[in-house]
């Protein structure tokens, strides 16, 4: 039986050595190069997220064309003849959520890996690329042998993917619910600067937000927390409970390290923000750089139902 030391790869790590090595990870839209030498009998294993260094100086082992380039000098190293090479490619699924490195990336990383690998004349002799998956990979460097695992999606995940999918042809609709008519307004003008976003809905407190929820069906709600009939926090309460959609608190008393944050936080809201930081009354576009991202982020979130008593006492 032949004795390995065992390598468990995270993204942006590159492992090789001439001693018999298992080498494992986990990819989602990532991919994972694996170099082998025949004559000598051994290999070497990377794992990128993103395909190409930016241009910002940047570098390292979580973009392929580093990652691909350093494997290879690093086998070369052992031994300068390239054509005792030989590579496996692994990954670039399309999937969502953590193993996601976002929309359109597992394409490019697998182009990225097929291109080098044809630039230096090295045959690929396995390939396991694209689809919906992600993957567990498991590598034996002493005889090139390697087990891929299909991850299963979850529940969530499934969920996730059919948002995904929805808002590539759907506007994501969202309702606006503040006491402040301006702070509605201005809310609402800084969102109309995304094509992909709906204002459906603008309601003065939680009882008209109501109304609004079962006219307008919203996928994102924006919610104040001191407002007139029933408070913010109380009405996120119910949200959870009886209707959970993604909810973003924007709020003139939900500072970093208040006790409102940190209670919207545990009931559920998807994003707090303190309504100063948004410089809402001076600066349009600054309120747009903010909210429009959190808003797409909001929207593929799907929403866990809370118990009543989970969060009655917080």
């Amino acid at each position: 039986m032949v004795e390995a030391t065992k390598v468990f790869l995270l993204p942006g790590e590159i492992s090789v050595s001439k001693k018999p090595q298992e080498i494992s990870t986990i990819l989602g839209s990532c991919v994972s190069v694996i170099l082998f030498n025949r004559r000598h009998k051994f290999g070497g294993m990377n794992h990128y997220m993103l395909p190409t260094v930016p241009g910002d100086g940047a570098s390292g082992g979580k973009y392929g064309d580093y990652a691909i380039e350093t494997l290879l000098k690093m086998m070369l190293s052992a031994d300068p003849i390239k054509s005792n090479l030989e590579a496996m490619v692994f990954g670039g699924g399309h999937v969502v959520g953590h193993l996601s490195s976002g929309a359109g990336v597992a394409d490019k990383n697998i182009v990225k890996a097929l291109e080098l690998l044809k630039k230096h004349e090295i045959k690929i002799i396995k390939r396991d690329l694209g689809g919906n998956n992600g993957r567990k990979v498991f590598y034996k460097s002493w005889d090139n042998s390697v087990e891929v695992r299909k991850i299963e999606k979850s529940e969530y995940t499934v969920e996730a993917e059919k948002k995904v999918n929805h808002f590539r042809e759907n506007k994501i609709r969202v309702l606006i619910v503040d006491d402040s008519k301006l702070i509605r307004d201005l809310i609402g003008q800084a969102l109309s600067k995304a094509p992909s976003i709906e204002v459906v809905g603008m309601a003065a407190d939680p009882y008209e937000a109501r109304e609004l929820i079962l006219e307008t069906d919203p996928d994102v709600i924006t919610l104040d927390i001191i407002m007139p009939k029933m408070d913010g926090i109380a009405f996120l309460k119910k949200l959870m409970v009886f209707k959970p959609i993604p909810v973003i608190i924007i709020s003139t008393i939900a500072q970093e390290g208040s006790t409102q944050r940190k209670r919207a936080a545990d009931i559920g809201a998807f994003d707090i923000i303190d309504k100063q930081v948004l410089s809402l009354y001076d600066n349009s576009q600054k309120v747009s750089s903010i909210l429009i991202p959190k808003i797409e982020a909001a929207a593929k979130v799907t929403v866990r139902k809370k118990h009543i008593d989970e969060i009655k006492h917080i």
